[in-house]
């Protein structure tokens, strides 16, 4: 007996297509924002030099390059959705879930950092160990925490409903290749045995309607 093919619900087919727009505009969205706030001021404060106080930054690279390195890991492998076929996409789809997470973590973790500006404050100061006073954080950690939870969520949809949605590749293939041109068929005059008749005809075998040749028999 052959097994009945059933065919996926309407329903679940619509919230696929619905599912795209999000993960795609949310993928991008959250690596642009990680990045954008990776080159911002996360933390500031004052150092003392020469026996002033003197103004130290420290900016979300400074304080960590896992963010922005994860959100671009995470950028990649949502162009790879749509890449990928079958388990390559379940993979690519759980590498972007993960970026997504690791970046959010990360940047949450540097929202309370002083180790950067202690950093600056020496390179500042030319002192080691140089005191900073008045600390104080931006809400970009948090920002690019916000950017690492749009990668997750993209993720968190492209595995959820990631295996019905459309190829780029295929679709490349189809409208960038031209199909290959199909063999033709000799016709009957260009065969030996064919041509020898033709001309026994008084034909021209060379001409596509076998028009008398300039001589006849």
């Amino acid at each position: 007996m052959t097994p009945e093919h059933h065919p996926s619900p309407p329903d679940s087919s619509r919230a696929s297509r619905r599912a795209l727009g999000p993960a795609l505009l949310g993928g991008a969205a959250g690596a642009g924002l990680v990045l954008i706030a990776a080159g911002q001021t996360w933390s500031e404060g004052t150092t003392a030099a020469s026996g002033a106080g003197l103004p130290v930054t420290a900016t979300g690279n400074a304080v960590s390059g896992l963010p922005s390195a994860l959100a671009l890991v995470g950028l990649g492998a949502l162009v790879a959705v749509f890449a990928a076929r079958r388990t390559g996409r379940r993979v690519v789809s759980a590498v972007l879930l993960l970026s997504g997470a690791g970046a959010a973590v990360t940047a949450a973790a540097g929202a309370r950092d002083t180790g950067a500006l202690r950093d600056s404050a020496a390179e500042a100061t030319g002192l080691t160990g140089a005191a900073v006073t008045a600390v104080s954080h931006t809400a970009w950690p948090w920002i690019s925490a916000l950017g690492g939870l749009l990668l997750l969520g993209a993720g968190l949809l492209a595995l959820g409903y990631g295996r019905s949605w459309p190829a780029m590749s295929g679709r490349h293939e189809r409208g960038g290749r031209r199909a290959p041109a199909a063999p033709r068929r000799a016709s009957a005059a260009e065969r030996p045995e064919e041509m020898w008749q033709a001309l026994d005809r008084g034909e021209d075998p060379t001409e596509p309607d076998g028009r008398p040749g300039g001589r006849g028999r």
